[in-house]
């Protein structure tokens, strides 16, 4: 199945949903667990009838749900229908979705030669070198943040190897900066604003802000 670009999910018009690092997110404002717990058992039974099943975190006040085809490696139509169908449920039960609290965290490693640190930092963070594939180290039960390398020259240390991506919803992006800025920050890099733009914090640490908007 062919994966979709970003054009092509923000022309689906899924207002409840925005497209980050991996996969379209949604966070559902159940404001208690009865109510979530409701919630999510019907998105179940849409998952279960659709067969697709997206990644679900029920907590107190809230419902966080993540759809991605990991077959097709990216999105594909059939995540596009069950986002739709969710939203209907939300709408069904007098949930309403707080697309402003959506964020997703990766981490970066600067390195020139990933291949060989990669299956350590595998081990390390998962248990096991099998998660280490692609270039990158990815927790299958999503404790872990995705771990990915830049590639970067050789060079000594110290100089920070290590940076977040912060991936927010495209409309989000300038108020995250204006945030960080506002705190203390700097901005280093926004050429390739706005899908992505690099800060330093008072000691030069770095981070970027992205969005899946190229």
């Amino acid at each position: 199945m062919d994966t979709l670009t970003h054009t092509q999910f923000t022309e689906a018009g899924l207002a409840d949903w925005r497209d980050l690092a991996q996969g379209i997110h949604a966070r559902f404002a159940t404001g208690d667990f009865a109510t979530g717990l409701r919630f999510v058992t019907a998105v179940g039974q849409a998952a279960e009838e659709a067969g697709h099943h997206p990644d679900v975190t029920l907590t107190y006040p809230h419902v966080d749900i993540m759809l991605v085809s990991h077959d097709a490696g990216g999105l594909t139509p059939r995540d596009l229908d069950l986002a739709g169908q969710i939203s209907d449920i939300a709408r069904d039960s007098g949930v309403s979705a707080a697309v402003e609290a959506l964020v997703e965290v990766e981490l970066s490693l600067d390195t020139a030669d990933g291949q060989t640190i990669g299956p350590f930092w595998a081990a390390l963070l998962t248990g096991s070198t099998d998660s280490f594939a692609d270039g990158q180290v990815r927790d299958s039960g999503g404790r872990v943040p995705l771990l990915w390398f830049q590639d970067t020259d050789a060079h000594e240390t110290p100089r920070q190897r290590f940076h977040l991506d912060v991936w927010v919803p495209t409309e989000l992006a300038e108020q995250r900066i204006a945030a960080g800025v506002a705190a203390g920050g700097t901005v280093v890099d926004d050429s390739a604003a706005p899908s992505f733009v690099v800060l330093a914090d008072a000691e030069g640490n770095r981070a970027c802000v992205c969005t899946t908007d190229r």
